[in-house]
Protein backbone atom coordinates (compact mmCIF):
# COMPACT_ATOMS: atom_id res chain seq x y z
CA UNK A 1 0.00 0.00 0.00
CA UNK A 2 1.52 3.55 -0.63
CA UNK A 3 1.01 5.28 2.54
CA UNK A 4 -0.70 9.20 1.86
CA UNK A 5 -0.72 11.71 4.74
CA UNK A 6 -2.73 14.54 4.04
CA UNK A 7 -1.84 17.49 5.96
CA UNK A 8 -3.98 20.57 6.10
CA UNK A 9 -3.79 23.56 8.68
CA UNK A 10 -7.56 23.63 8.96
CA UNK A 11 -8.73 26.92 10.07
CA UNK A 12 -10.92 28.63 7.54
CA UNK A 13 -13.10 25.56 7.74
CA UNK A 14 -13.20 26.30 11.49
CA UNK A 15 -14.06 30.20 10.99
CA UNK A 16 -15.61 30.43 7.80
CA UNK A 17 -19.27 29.46 7.27
CA UNK A 18 -19.28 29.19 4.15
CA UNK A 19 -15.95 27.34 3.59
CA UNK A 20 -17.69 24.31 6.07
CA UNK A 21 -20.47 24.02 3.88
CA UNK A 22 -18.23 23.14 1.05
CA UNK A 23 -16.12 21.23 3.07
CA UNK A 24 -17.40 20.11 5.96
CA UNK A 25 -14.94 17.32 7.16
CA UNK A 26 -12.48 19.73 6.28
CA UNK A 27 -9.99 20.11 2.59
CA UNK A 28 -8.17 17.43 4.42
CA UNK A 29 -11.04 15.18 4.47
CA UNK A 30 -12.26 15.90 1.26
CA UNK A 31 -8.85 14.38 -0.30
CA UNK A 32 -8.92 11.68 2.00
CA UNK A 33 -12.49 10.70 0.98
CA UNK A 34 -11.13 10.26 -2.70
CA UNK A 35 -7.90 8.90 -2.62
CA UNK A 36 -9.11 6.00 -0.01
CA UNK A 37 -11.31 4.58 -2.69
CA UNK A 38 -7.95 3.59 -4.39
CA UNK A 39 -7.37 0.07 -3.28
CA UNK A 40 -3.76 0.78 -3.49
CA UNK A 41 -3.58 3.47 -1.30
CA UNK A 42 -3.57 3.77 2.24
CA UNK A 43 -4.50 7.64 4.25
CA UNK A 44 -4.46 9.43 7.09
CA UNK A 45 -5.19 13.17 8.17
CA UNK A 46 -3.51 15.38 10.18
CA UNK A 47 -3.60 18.89 11.15
CA UNK A 48 -1.48 21.71 12.49
CA UNK A 49 -3.33 21.57 15.79
CA UNK A 50 -2.48 17.88 16.24
CA UNK A 51 0.62 16.91 18.86
CA UNK A 52 3.91 18.07 16.76
CA UNK A 53 1.78 20.32 14.27
CA UNK A 54 0.37 16.44 12.76
CA UNK A 55 4.01 15.58 11.61
CA UNK A 56 6.22 13.33 14.61
CA UNK A 57 8.76 11.70 13.35
CA UNK A 58 6.40 8.53 13.84
CA UNK A 59 4.24 9.88 11.30
CA UNK A 60 6.83 11.08 8.79
CA UNK A 61 8.44 7.76 8.58
CA UNK A 62 5.70 6.07 7.82
CA UNK A 63 4.48 8.46 5.27
CA UNK A 64 5.09 7.62 1.16
CA UNK A 65 4.01 11.24 0.28
CA UNK A 66 2.76 13.95 1.89
CA UNK A 67 0.38 16.01 0.70
CA UNK A 68 -0.21 19.73 2.07
CA UNK A 69 -2.77 22.49 1.54
CA UNK A 70 -2.18 25.57 4.20
CA UNK A 71 -2.55 28.95 3.26
CA UNK A 72 -2.67 31.79 6.51
CA UNK A 73 -0.83 30.24 8.87
CA UNK A 74 2.32 29.27 7.46
CA UNK A 75 4.59 31.65 9.84
CA UNK A 76 3.33 29.33 12.85
CA UNK A 77 5.21 26.16 11.45
CA UNK A 78 8.29 25.90 13.57
CA UNK A 79 11.41 26.28 11.36
CA UNK A 80 12.61 22.77 12.68
CA UNK A 81 9.43 21.20 11.35
CA UNK A 82 9.72 22.43 8.32
CA UNK A 83 13.07 21.19 8.12
CA UNK A 84 12.27 18.10 9.31
CA UNK A 85 9.99 17.73 6.63
CA UNK A 86 12.39 18.67 3.82
CA UNK A 87 15.10 16.01 5.02
CA UNK A 88 12.64 13.25 4.46
CA UNK A 89 11.76 14.81 1.08
CA UNK A 90 15.42 14.31 0.12
CA UNK A 91 15.43 11.04 1.93
CA UNK A 92 12.59 9.76 -0.74
CA UNK A 93 9.13 11.09 0.42
CA UNK A 94 7.14 12.16 -2.30
CA UNK A 95 5.51 15.85 -1.46
CA UNK A 96 2.18 17.14 -2.97
CA UNK A 97 1.40 20.85 -2.18
CA UNK A 98 -1.44 22.44 -3.31
CA UNK A 99 -2.67 25.94 -4.06
CA UNK A 100 -1.52 28.05 -1.80
CA UNK A 101 1.30 26.06 -0.13
CA UNK A 102 3.39 27.49 -2.47
CA UNK A 103 4.23 29.86 0.39
CA UNK A 104 4.40 27.18 2.97
CA UNK A 105 8.09 26.56 5.09
CA UNK A 106 8.41 23.28 3.58
CA UNK A 107 8.04 24.07 -0.28
CA UNK A 108 10.20 27.33 -0.05
CA UNK A 109 12.59 25.44 1.61
CA UNK A 110 12.89 22.52 -0.99
CA UNK A 111 12.76 25.51 -4.19
CA UNK A 112 14.85 28.10 -2.71
CA UNK A 113 13.39 30.94 -3.60
CA UNK A 114 10.17 33.66 -2.43
CA UNK A 115 7.80 31.59 -4.46
CA UNK A 116 5.81 34.63 -5.01
CA UNK A 117 3.13 34.88 -7.44
CA UNK A 118 0.11 37.58 -8.53
CA UNK A 119 -3.04 36.68 -7.41
CA UNK A 120 -6.77 37.61 -7.11
CA UNK A 121 -9.60 36.52 -5.95
CA UNK A 122 -12.72 34.63 -7.71
CA UNK A 123 -12.30 33.66 -11.82
CA UNK A 124 -12.81 31.19 -14.01
CA UNK A 125 -10.06 29.04 -15.01
CA UNK A 126 -9.36 27.24 -18.07
CA UNK A 127 -6.43 24.33 -17.11
CA UNK A 128 -4.45 22.93 -20.18
CA UNK A 129 -3.04 19.80 -20.73
CA UNK A 130 0.25 20.80 -21.74
CA UNK A 131 2.37 17.24 -21.08
CA UNK A 132 0.12 14.94 -21.78
CA UNK A 133 2.10 11.81 -21.97
CA UNK A 134 3.08 12.80 -18.64
CA UNK A 135 1.91 10.26 -15.77
CA UNK A 136 -0.02 12.68 -13.16
CA UNK A 137 -1.74 13.58 -16.56
CA UNK A 138 -3.19 9.78 -17.52
CA UNK A 139 -7.29 10.30 -17.89
CA UNK A 140 -7.09 13.89 -18.47
CA UNK A 141 -8.20 15.72 -21.92
CA UNK A 142 -6.88 18.84 -23.61
CA UNK A 143 -8.43 21.02 -20.82
CA UNK A 144 -11.07 21.44 -18.36
CA UNK A 145 -12.53 24.37 -16.69
CA UNK A 146 -13.13 25.39 -13.66
CA UNK A 147 -16.05 28.23 -13.11
CA UNK A 148 -14.74 29.43 -9.86
CA UNK A 149 -11.30 29.96 -8.90
CA UNK A 150 -8.89 32.29 -7.57
CA UNK A 151 -6.44 33.64 -10.17
CA UNK A 152 -2.62 33.00 -9.24
CA UNK A 153 -0.80 34.58 -12.33
CA UNK A 154 3.13 35.21 -13.58
CA UNK A 155 6.00 35.93 -12.57
CA UNK A 156 5.59 32.34 -9.95
CA UNK A 157 8.95 32.76 -8.57
CA UNK A 158 10.04 28.79 -8.64
CA UNK A 159 13.57 27.23 -10.14
CA UNK A 160 12.94 26.20 -13.21
CA UNK A 161 10.63 23.15 -12.90
CA UNK A 162 11.34 19.54 -14.13
CA UNK A 163 8.35 19.49 -16.10
CA UNK A 164 5.30 21.75 -16.80
CA UNK A 165 2.07 19.19 -16.92
CA UNK A 166 -1.00 21.81 -16.69
CA UNK A 167 -1.30 25.55 -17.68
CA UNK A 168 -3.79 27.59 -16.22
CA UNK A 169 -5.36 30.44 -18.42
CA UNK A 170 -7.61 32.83 -16.53
CA UNK A 171 -10.71 34.90 -18.36
CA UNK A 172 -8.56 38.40 -17.43
CA UNK A 173 -5.82 37.17 -19.40
CA UNK A 174 -3.40 36.12 -17.03
CA UNK A 175 -1.51 32.74 -17.18
CA UNK A 176 -0.03 30.31 -14.45
CA UNK A 177 1.97 27.20 -14.36
CA UNK A 178 -0.22 25.25 -12.26
CA UNK A 179 1.10 21.96 -12.55
CA UNK A 180 4.56 21.06 -12.01
CA UNK A 181 6.85 18.67 -11.06
CA UNK A 182 10.80 18.98 -9.21
CA UNK A 183 13.34 16.53 -7.82
CA UNK A 184 15.04 16.76 -4.72
CA UNK A 185 17.71 14.54 -3.65
CA UNK A 186 15.69 11.15 -3.83
CA UNK A 187 12.22 12.86 -3.53
CA UNK A 188 9.44 13.92 -5.96
CA UNK A 189 7.58 16.92 -5.94
CA UNK A 190 4.55 18.42 -7.60
CA UNK A 191 3.12 21.97 -7.13
CA UNK A 192 -0.31 21.86 -8.02
CA UNK A 193 -2.58 25.50 -8.31
CA UNK A 194 -6.31 25.05 -7.93
CA UNK A 195 -8.11 24.36 -4.81
CA UNK A 196 -9.05 28.21 -3.61
CA UNK A 197 -10.63 26.65 0.03
CA UNK A 198 -13.99 28.95 -0.72
CA UNK A 199 -14.95 26.85 -4.09
CA UNK A 200 -15.54 23.63 -4.49
CA UNK A 201 -12.50 22.26 -6.36
CA UNK A 202 -11.41 19.20 -4.58
CA UNK A 203 -14.80 17.27 -6.08
CA UNK A 204 -13.80 18.09 -9.38
CA UNK A 205 -13.87 14.78 -10.89
CA UNK A 206 -10.40 15.90 -13.04
CA UNK A 207 -9.03 17.52 -10.05
CA UNK A 208 -9.40 14.36 -8.08
CA UNK A 209 -7.85 12.07 -11.11
CA UNK A 210 -4.60 14.02 -11.26
CA UNK A 211 -4.23 14.04 -7.66
CA UNK A 212 -4.46 10.28 -7.36
CA UNK A 213 -2.06 10.23 -10.71
CA UNK A 214 0.28 12.28 -8.45
CA UNK A 215 0.24 10.41 -5.53
CA UNK A 216 1.33 6.81 -7.76
CA UNK A 217 4.17 9.67 -9.35
CA UNK A 218 5.34 10.69 -5.94
CA UNK A 219 5.51 7.46 -4.49
CA UNK A 220 8.95 6.29 -3.51
CA UNK A 221 10.24 3.42 -5.61
CA UNK A 222 10.76 1.44 -2.56
CA UNK A 223 7.63 -0.36 -1.51
CA UNK A 224 6.22 -3.62 -2.76
CA UNK A 225 3.32 -1.91 -4.89
CA UNK A 226 5.97 0.25 -6.63
CA UNK A 227 7.74 -2.68 -8.17
CA UNK A 228 5.65 -2.82 -10.93
CA UNK A 229 4.73 0.59 -11.27
CA UNK A 230 4.62 2.52 -14.63
CA UNK A 231 5.76 5.75 -12.32
CA UNK A 232 8.57 3.86 -11.26
CA UNK A 233 11.85 4.54 -13.82
CA UNK A 234 13.49 0.90 -12.77
CA UNK A 235 11.76 -1.56 -11.21
CA UNK A 236 14.23 -4.36 -12.13
CA UNK A 237 17.32 -2.23 -10.57
CA UNK A 238 15.02 -1.79 -7.37
CA UNK A 239 14.33 -6.47 -7.53
CA UNK A 240 18.01 -6.62 -8.09
CA UNK A 241 18.74 -4.57 -4.56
Amino acid sequence: MLRVTVWNEFFHETINREVRKIYPDGIHGAIAKFLSEEKDIEVRTVTMTDPEFGLSDEILNSTDVLIWWAHVKHHEIPDEVAAKVKERVLKGMGFIALHSAHLSKPFTMLMGTSCGLRWRDNDRERVWNVNPSHPIAKGIGPYFELEHEEMYGEYFDIPIPEDIIFLGWFKGGEVFRSGCTFRRGYGKIFYFQPGHEEHPTYYNPNIQTILKNAVRWAAPCNTRDSLDSPWCESPEKLRQE
